[in-house]
């Protein structure tokens, strides 16, 4: 099996979804089915329904993070090499026409948050990133158009 880059931040916080599904939403969903079944006729009982499709989200949901859990792959951002962009790296990127900076900091597709800087390495961005050292070009093909940054500094 592929075991899969993850912080320890992501880590954690996939780890605390799971405990909450399966000690809080899981028991409430229970309830949830049992008095819809008091309610009588099963056939036409939207409540039942409803608490049916929501347990098999959450069972599927469990499912989703048990397996990510178990092939996840700690990464301790702290202790890279500062070399070169690799998972877990914070990167300053200047964009080369504007002068803008912005600040990305390399995870997992279950980690990213661009409002909070974090971007996938499978995204487009993340991919030109990857490998590259302080003062590298990174040229990305975007919807809007072509955008040239430079590697100002790994963090």
């Amino acid at each position: 099996m592929e075991r899969v880059p993850i912080t320890r931040e992501g880590y954690e916080k996939l780890k605390k979804e799971l405990e909450l599904l399966k000690t809080v939403e899981r028991p409430k969903n229970i309830l949830a089915i049992e008095e819809a079944r008091a309610h009588g006729d099963l056939s036409e009982n939207a409540e039942f329904d409803a608490a049916k499709d929501r347990q098999a989200f959450l069972e599927g949901r469990i499912s989703e993070l048990e397996f990510k859990l178990g092939n996840a792959d700690i990464v301790e951002p702290d202790k890279l090499k500062k070399d070169k962009l690799v998972f877990g790296c914070t990167a300053l990127l200047e964009n080369i026409d504007t002068g803008e900076e912005v600040k990305y900091q390399l995870v997992g597709p279950d980690e990213s948050s661009i409002e909070q800087g974090r971007i996938s390495v499978s995204s487009p961005l993340g991919k030109a990133m990857l490998g590259k050292m302080p003062g590298a070009e990174i040229v990305l093909n975007a919807p809007g158009g072509k955008r040239t940054y430079e590697l100002v500094e790994i963090l």
